[in-house]
């Protein structure tokens, strides 16, 4: 069942058969019984697993009837869908279609941040954010990046603001995105659809924005927000091609025009 624990394997498989619809909301997940015999254990361990499930949000329990499924994607909150956007892996165009989803929410909350923050008093040091900006240079530059590392401190970057902002909630919801697309090595991939060295070009000019007496025109933020939205384009197209939609699609076609 993999490196970690029997429990949290069988609970991601059962919850893999609810996210592709295997298991039908509203019905009911299969007995603690059942479980055991399927993946040869105890009762009580698939107890467990079931009751893993519930955490989960996946499943309610019912006594005297069991675990019943919930419709997870109409009902499931941030937590529930980080957990469908990993085990949604094996489905190409459902799993694009919640990266887009993920990707235009990310895009919103770095938008308001960055756009917010220079227009604000910029109360943090430029000289702390440097740091973090040599260190992804450093990084971006080495043969082989750690696109992990890159995205963790770039997260870590727009957080500082958000805290700066007092944008409480947007720093909770990007902190949740974060450890949604960290899990999944296509999406951590797919952040880097540009040269990673980009990335540090687009910190250096944001500090020397901050550092300066005069703010950007506003020719330049309609530039910087067309821009940006390119780069979070290429990041969702980088994502289909990594999964497989687009020869999906061009099989789609190929065979609706033979």
């Amino acid at each position: 069942m993999g490196d970690r624990t029997v429990v949290a394997d069988v609970a991601d498989e059962l919850a893999r058969r609810v996210a592709s619809g295997q298991y039908t909301p509203g019905g009911l997940m299969p007995s603690v019984r059942q479980v055991a015999d399927e993946f040869d254990l105890n009762r009580a361990t698939a107890q467990l697993i079931l009751g893993r499930l519930e955490s989960y949000g996946f499943v309610d329990a019912h006594r005297g009837k069991g675990f019943v499924i919930r419709d997870v994607r109409a009902e499931g909150g941030v937590d529930v869908y980080r957990r469908l956007f990993r085990l949604s892996m094996p489905e190409p165009e459902l799993v694009a279609d919640m990266f887009g989803n993920i990707v235009e929410e990310e895009r919103g909350i770095a938008l308001e941040a960055l756009l917010a923050y220079t227009g604000s008093d910029r109360a943090i040091d430029p000289g702390e954010f440097k740091a973090d900006i040599d260190e992804l240079e450093t990084l971006a530059r080495s043969a082989d990046p750690d696109q992990y590392r890159m995205l963790r401190i770039e997260l870590g970057l727009l957080r500082r603001m958000l805290t700066a902002l007092g944008h409480v909630m947007q720093r909770a919801v990007l902190n949740s995105i974060g450890e949604m697309v960290l899990e999944v090595p296509e999406a951590v991939q797919a952040y880097f659809a540009v040269s990673p060295d980009l990335h540090v070009l687009v910190w250096r000019a944001l500090v020397a924005v901050w550092e300066s007496d005069n703010g950007p025109s506003e020719a330049q933020l309609a530039l910087f927000e067309d821009l940006f939205g390119l780069y979070h384009q290429k990041v969702v197209a980088r994502f289909e091609e990594l999964v497989g939609t687009t020869g999906l699609e061009e099989e789609t076609v190929h065979a609706a025009t033979a």
